[in-house]
């Protein structure tokens, strides 16, 4: 394990390699659409033998930054530790239940993920993104209102945040993979 300060140094280093490499890509609608409205993706990272891992996953885009972000619990930090060893990850937009989209294409991004020490102890630091869950699925605003179910799960309430830049979008009209994808891919993809 690095000393605090080294550790410091090392994502300071890390962030600022992401943020260098971030390159706006030109996004068509329909796939924009998909990051904005589809409900989960399946997330993918790489266990340390080079296994992919993949969970269901809440994204949410951020067109202003080109990138999306996600959290996950303290409590279930394995994506955090899968990111930091290997940054590259994947998101695959499949499953377009709830989303309203009418044949939507599916939509694989590939990319490079950061994930800080810093644990957000609040989820109000996510404030816009609670509010459109509790929107997409009311239940959960029920769960995360009950002050005692809070005190006791307080561990999932305490989040990770996780940045994820794509370098490669493929993606496949009306969802048919059959089909050869089509591709936008950053300048750092190789």
């Amino acid at each position: 394990m690095l000393p605090a300060a080294a550790g410091t140094r090392y994502l300071e280093h890390v962030m600022a390699e992401v943020l260098a490499r971030s390159v706006a890509i030109s996004i068509p609608a329909e796939v924009e659409a998909v990051f904005q409205e589809f409900r989960t993706c399946e997330f993918t990272t790489l266990a340390r033998d080079g296994t992919p891992i993949t969970w269901p996953m809440l994204p949410f885009w951020r067109p202003e930054t080109g990138q999306f972000m996600t959290t996950t619990s303290i409590g279930l930090p394995d994506k955090v530790f899968n990111i930091r060893r290997d940054p590259r990850v994947s998101l695959l937009f499949s499953d377009p239940t709830g989303s309203g989209l009418d044949n939507p294409p599916t939509v694989l991004v590939q990319g490079r993920a950061a994930a800080p020490d810093k644990v957000n102890t609040s989820i109000g630091a996510y404030e816009k993104e609670v509010k459109l869950v509790y929107r997409r699925q009311p239940s959960g605003a029920m769960w995360s209102s009950n002050p005692l179910l809070r005190w006791y799960f307080d561990w999932y309430f305490m989040r990770l945040e996780i940045t994820i830049t794509p370098t490669r979008i493929l993606w496949w009209d009306r969802g048919d993979l059959s089909a050869s994808p089509r591709v936008v891919e950053g300048a750092d993809v190789g």
